[in-house]
């Protein structure tokens, strides 16, 4: 099954998309904490209430969740044009809710960074609440996937050996367009990313190629926080960013930049002066 997060008329919606229709989940407003895999296995449904996608403007997938973890270096492609050395523990950092936008929301650039970089990533969305978690069992707590643009702004990011103030940029955090439960989802083998920048292919990978797979990553970050319904995991991204380009090449306002994956969707961003 697939579900969004959505405004129709105004108003919010956590709905299932059935076709060309989004079905409602009744008195449920987004999804995260009130839509656990157990309810979206078994969804509230108003069919009475249902609405063609195109009226809706569809939101981050999950608006508000408790924790955003991000992972960086988890290719060995972008480990390479880095010029880092390979580690045996995830490089972890966070966002906020408010770091986040919708699959088609305009990106703003700020006017303080003139280093403003694409990072196409999967984002996994937690249906369970998980705590030290066995690998083995890791992918039983995953409501589902979605598309993400890790926007960074690289001389922010630089300005300490924390990434933080480069990473949590208000609004600059596309998520979306679906959460894609695990049963529709591809085989990671088969989850291939492609990144654009305007009309250039810039990143392009298969999720099999992570170096620490979704499974470790829950295992990982549940050993030391309790991961909840609605929190989210990106997981990194490839080879191809715009900040190891020789000359770099950096995100400015007036193009588009669009992250699509195999059976989860594409988001596709406009960059406007922030």
């Amino acid at each position: 099954m697939r579900f969004v997060s959505c405004y129709h008329d105004n108003r919010p919606y956590a709905a299932l998309v059935e076709g060309d229709l989004l079905i409602p989940l009744r008195q449920v407003t987004e999804l995260g904490a009130q839509t656990p895999t157990a309810l979206l296995a078994d969804p509230p449904l108003d069919h009475g209430a249902a609405f063609p996608r195109e009226t809706a403007t569809l939101r981050s997938v999950v608006p508000h969740p408790e924790k955003v973890v991000c992972v960086g270096l988890n290719y060995r492609a972008h480990i390479a044009e880095t010029g880092r050395d390979d580690s045996s523990y995830p490089v972890l950092f966070t966002k906020f809710a408010s770091s986040l936008a919708g699959p088609y929301d305009p990106i703003p650039v700020p006017p303080e960074s003139d280093r403003v970089d694409w990072e196409g990533e999967i984002a996994v969305i937690i249906g369970t609440p998980a705590r030290r978690v066995a690998e083995s069992e890791a992918l039983r707590y995953v409501a589902g996937y979605s598309v993400a643009n890790d926007v960074s702004m690289r001389d922010f990011q630089r300005r300490t050996h924390q990434w933080l103030q480069g990473k949590a940029w208000d609004a600059a955090t596309p998520i979306g367009p679906e959460l894609v439960t695990p049963e529709e989802a591809p085989d990671f083998a088969d989850m291939e990313m492609v990144v654009h920048y305007d009309e250039e292919e810039v990143q392009r990978t298969t999720a099999d190629l992570m170096i620490f797979g979704v499974a470790e990553l829950i295992a990982t970050i549940s050993t030391f926080t309790t991961l909840q319904p609605g929190d989210l995991i990106l997981s990194g991204t490839p080879g191809g960013v715009g900040d190891r380009r020789d000359p770099p090449l950096y995100m400015t306002p007036g193009h588009t930049v669009s992250v699509e994956v195999s059976g989860l969707g594409r988001i596709e961003n406009k960059l406007v002066s922030g």
